[in-house]
């Protein structure tokens, strides 16, 4: 009888598992369908691949241009990625290494600017912009995404599993506490910085409210800004907006399939 309770619940988990495969993987499936097809024909729910493909590729690169979105908005998500994994990584390690009596009512007083909204600090960064001469440039975007308070969580949480006898090796041998970092620190946890970019570079990749704020002139819109036009014309070509989605997907598949396996380590906290 114990035996039976064990399969129906194995199957029961299987089924489970299986039903939100398939829900999370239907939009990229319906997306990818959409794309053959017309506007008028997804409009009716045809879930059969159809020839537009390359009709719609045709026209969507008629309506803007398309390299130069991509070149935005991969400068962005890049420079972001980048820069805020050394912002945060540094302090992540600062906080966990060096002591003071302050530190961590500093690092709580951190952890709470997590809890507020964006929309209470629109305005005040926009007048920050603004003041600094950086509305619709790019380093608008980027400036503001460089201090992550949850990276800064992420890397000191991380440093805490990273060995003290290796630093204390490294010290007795002389290296400084900056050499300690970028060469023995760094290494050591390279799936926690591989985890790390993933997640800025997602984010950045994915953001739509900053950018639409910041960025006002068409030289200098991102993929997500080139969504929102499409789906918000007076006709939206829902083929088009299929084929834009469907690339602007591409870039984070790549990042992501080709750092999987650091990423999954570095969340499991996993060290080499």
């Amino acid at each position: 009888m114990a035996r039976g309770g064990g399969v129906v619940r194995r199957v029961a988990a299987l089924c489970f598992v299986w039903g939100a495969a398939i829900l999370s993987v239907f939009p990229f499936i319906w997306m990818a369908i959409g794309a053959t097809n017309t506007s008028t024909e997804i409009t009716k729910g045809r879930f059969l691949p159809g020839s537009e493909l390359w009709a719609n590729f045709v026209r969507l690169t008629g309506q803007t241009d398309l390299p130069l979105v991509f070149w935005n908005s991969s400068k962005i998500a890049l420079l972001s990625a980048v820069l805020s994994v050394i912002v945060a990584s540094l302090a992540g390690y600062g906080f966990e290494v060096f002591r003071s009596r302050f530190r961590e009512r500093l690092y709580q007083l951190l952890l709470i600017t997590m809890m507020v909204p964006f929309a209470a600090l629109m305005i005040p960064l926009f007048l920050l912009c603004g003041y600094l001469g950086l509305i619709d440039t790019h380093a608008g975007v980027i400036a503001p995404t460089m201090a992550s308070a949850y990276l800064v969580f992420y890397f000191r949480q991380s440093s805490k599993a990273f060995p003290a006898e290796l630093r204390e090796a490294a010290r007795v041998d002389g290296l400084k506490e900056w050499q300690i970092f970028f060469f023995i620190f760094v290494p050591v946890m390279r799936s926690t910085f591989a985890a790390a970019f993933v997640i800025a570079f997602l984010t950045a990749w994915n953001s739509f409210l900053w950018p639409l704020i910041v960025l006002q002139s068409p030289e200098t819109k991102t993929i997500t800004l080139l969504l929102s036009s499409l789906g918000s014309a007076y006709f939206p070509d829902y083929g088009v907006i299929m084929v834009a989605t469907a690339l602007a997907t591409l870039p984070t598949l790549v990042v992501f399939f080709a750092m999987q396996r650091l990423f999954v380590q570095g969340l499991l906290g996993s060290i080499k």
